[in-house]
């Protein structure tokens, strides 16, 4: 069964979350120099690999919350803690990097990960395929939690 692509808004979707981690970016961009100036665990990937990773899993979320709105049940719970977990990414990087806030930042992230499991859970009740869509992110923010402790250790 071949569904009809809803390109609006499936562009909308991916631009959502493109725009947060963007905006995010450039709201940190002349604190994001501190990266190579501090003391990173052995397996920290070089800086240029941030980026390229962060835009393949905003278009995977966006791709996500396209299924789950364009699912025609009732979404408002996911959508909400998918919203939710779109803020706590976008501040994250403010807190870890315009302000050096570590711990913090580390504690933030934990509950970044709940209500992305928590997402991916409300995402599964509705579209088995987002919520497998979602993955990825869970797993590169459990190895951003890793970095993240390991800086607020090393520093």
């Amino acid at each position: 069964m071949f569904l009809k692509v809803k390109w609006k808004t499936l562009i909308f979707c991916i631009a959502v979350p493109i725009f947060i981690g963007v905006s995010a970016s450039i709201i940190s961009r002349e604190n994001m120099f501190m990266f190579d100036m501090i003391i990173k665990p052995n397996f920290s990937p070089p800086g240029w690999l941030f980026p390229v990773v962060w835009t393949i899993l905003y278009i995977l979320m966006g791709i996500a919350s396209y299924l789950i709105l364009t699912s025609y049940k009732n979404i408002n719970s996911a959508i909400k803690f998918y919203i939710l977990q779109l803020a706590f990414n976008f501040f994250w990087t403010i807190w870890f990097f315009n302000f050096q806030l570590y711990w913090f930042s580390f504690l933030w992230l934990i509950f970044l990960w709940i209500f992305i499991f928590i997402t991916i859970l409300k995402f599964y009740q509705i579209s088995k395929i987002a919520a497998y869509i979602m993955l990825p992110y869970l797993i590169w923010v459990t190895f951003a939690g890793y970095l993240n402790l390991s800086i607020a250790i090393l520093n």
